[in-house]
């Protein structure tokens, strides 16, 4: 299915949906310290959402055979790469590091970005991967260019990750966004040109497509394991992982990031 190219007008209403998110992200960042919770991290993001009008596309997501999602974020700590449940046990801890996604719906287009923050003081380790993860997402966003293809958007994190020395998740992937939560293309990490079970349509940016990047780094090996609730996703030797993701739209001047404040 070839991607779905936005108006200048959807692309507005995209922009505003982003800039909800931002908000949200915003007031979490504000919150995360030892001692809170995830739960209370969730309820910060809905109120923000429903203030503006908008609402969470997680809560109550179900592809496939995942039971319905629960929450409105996604919270995911440490060595959990995506997916972490919010809960009222889950307290945050001196050192940790927290990967949280949000996305909305508002005015029938969606806005979806992500972010890891240190809860106070972290380990050197933990924010160099932060830092690389963050670099990574701009080394894509600047690959998102007309012209190039979605190849040289997936090499882009896997050869900034790899310089950095660390590994990126294969199995899971950025994707189109737009009326819907996931649309085409998909956006992978990395890029294998053989022919594999892990192979996506390489189509050229066009203006007016419009995706979600999330380069997701793991500090250890890329094996991966989902956990018993159906949802949470960790890295089978236990090492730490980091998560960011912007939503942004090819344009002829260049890529637009539309998850911003």
């Amino acid at each position: 299915m070839a991607p779905i190219l936005k108006s200048a007008a959807a692309l507005q209403r995209m922009r505003e949906a982003g800039r909800i998110v931002a908000i949200a992200h915003e007031e979490m960042r504000r919150a995360i310290q030892p001692g809170v919770t995830t739960k209370q991290l969730d309820t910060i993001a809905l109120t923000v959402l429903r203030d503006y009008g908008a609402e969470p596309c997680f809560l109550g997501y179900a592809p496939g055979d995942h039971p319905p999602f629960p929450a409105t974020i996604t919270a995911s700590i440490n060595q959990e790469l995506v997916h972490g449940i919010p809960s009222r046990d889950r307290v945050l801890q001196e050192g940790d590091i927290i990967g949280i996604d949000v996305a909305c719906l508002y005015q029938g287009y969606v806005g979806d970005a992500a972010f890891t923050h240190p809860v106070g003081e972290v380990s050197r380790s933990a924010r160099r991967l932060l830092q690389a993860t963050e670099a990574a997402l701009a080394a894509a966003i600047q690959a998102s260019v007309v012209g190039n293809r979605i190849s040289d958007v997936a090499k882009a994190t896997a050869k900034c990750a790899g310089r950095h020395g660390y590994s990126v998740a294969r199995e899971y992937t950025g994707h189109g966004v737009g009326s819907a939560m996931h649309e085409e293309p998909q956006v992978p990490n990395w890029w294998n040109s053989k022919r594999s079970k892990h192979q996506w349509e390489d189509c050229e940016l066009q203006a007016g497509m419009t995706y979600a990047i999330e380069p997701m780094l793991i500090a250890g090996r890329s094996d991966l394991v989902e956990q018993g609730d159906g949802w949470t996703v960790v890295t089978k030797d236990g090492s730490l992982t980091a998560h960011f993701e912007h939503t942004i739209a090819i344009t002829e001047e260049g890529p637009w990031i539309l998850t911003l404040l």
